[in-house]
């Protein structure tokens, strides 16, 4: 996954999973000196929620000395997730989950700020928990092409895409939480507000059960989908990346996810604005 004189990009979310990687990439760094590590933390604007992660995150990467990154919605896209969601939910606009919206403009932001940090990788601590999640995740969705994406190492598909690379992937989430608890690492424990109202969160409910009952069964699932990767890889190739119309960044469509999200809150903002204005020329 690494090389030795790689600048690599560390996903610090302030979470236990994040900041074990964090511990365990600099303890690792230490035998390499050609290799160098720059956290960057993405703040979505959940308010209650993201505040304490920053400051762990900070806390950590200052006693680490680890230079530290933080870039937000806010900066990139001129609304919080926050105000994202408050704007969709008043129009009634519920076809997606917030976890939809945060997880396309979170991988925009971190694609983004690694690329201005001229970074070789981003590293990112998902875990077998994690992947497995997402492999049902894209089968219930019905996007088998994005398994061919999303993998432990990702495919230099594009000039302004970095690679990105998931050490844990094989780690169950258990393990990174008792070794955080073991060397007395700070992480943040509570969840975020909005993660409830996702898709992903039954699924890892129905996981964790059958891992119960079923020893084993989400390294079966990760094993199973490794092994018939290359034979989605050979259709998914034919999609290709172009750069969107908007923005300039990667994207398999003439405008990205993102813009695409972008326009449609921008498009709400607006209405409720008139529909604001109209109110009041009423009263």
């Amino acid at each position: 996954m690494l090389n030795f004189d790689d600048k690599i990009v560390v996903a610090v979310s302030g979470g236990k999973d994040s900041i074990s990687l964090l511990h365990i990439l600099v303890k690792m760094e230490q035998k390499y000196p050609k290799a160098s590590l720059v956290a960057v933390t993405v703040d979505e604007g959940i308010k209650g929620y993201r505040d304490e992660a920053l400051k762990i995150a900070a806390e950590n990467c200052e006693k680490l000395n680890i230079e530290h990154h933080v870039t937000s919605f806010k900066k990139l896209y001129g609304f919080t997730l926050d105000s994202i969601i408050t704007r969709l939910k008043q129009k009634d606009n519920n076809e997606l989950t917030p976890c939809a919206y945060c997880g396309v403009l979170r991988r925009k932001a971190l694609n983004i700020t690694a690329r201005k940090l001229e970074a070789d990788k981003i590293a990112t601590a998902h875990t077998l928990d994690d992947e497995t999640q997402t492999i049902l995740l894209n089968i219930f969705h019905g996007d088998i092409m994005r398994i061919a994406r999303e993998k432990p190492v990702t495919d230099e598909a594009h000039p302004k895409l970095v690679q990105k690379v998931k050490p844990f992937c094989e780690i169950p989430e258990k393990e990174t939480a008792l070794y955080a608890y073991v060397k007395k690492i700070k992480f943040q424990s509570k969840p975020c507000p909005y993660a409830s109202e996702a898709l992903r969160n039954d699924i890892r409910i129905m996981l964790n059960r059958m891992e119960e009952k079923h020893s084993g069964i989400k390294f079966t699932i990760f094993k199973s989908i490794e092994k018939i990767r290359p034979a989605i890889e050979s259709i998914a190739k034919k999609e290709g990346l172009s750069e969107c119309n908007e923005c300039g960044e990667p994207t398999t469509e003439r405008i990205c996810k993102t813009c695409q999200m972008l326009r449609q809150i921008s498009h709400s903002n607006r209405y409720s604005n008139k529909e604001e204005k109209f109110e009041n020329t009423t009263l």
